[in-house]
């Protein structure tokens, strides 16, 4: 299972607590809005990744499970 970060565009406010949380997949453009790379979260990431959606204040952030081919 291949774990990933997505945000929902239209329901960022640009609070930035998921850089905080997450600043090894999280960075904030100069507006404070995410940039997200695209890259899989690990393993030892994902209980933290889950954190961090389910703390979003806007809850913006969803991490999302794709079955790896």
């Amino acid at each position: 299972m291949d774990h990933r970060i997505d945000i929902g565009w239209t329901a960022c406010e640009g609070d930035g607590l998921c850089a905080e949380l997450l600043p090894d997949h999280v960075t904030l453009d100069e507006w404070g809005y995410p940039l997200v790379d695209s890259t899989p979260v690990p393993a030892r990431t994902v209980k933290r990744a889950r954190r961090a959606a389910a703390d979003c204040p806007a809850l913006a952030i969803k991490l999302t499970a794709r079955a790896v081919p």
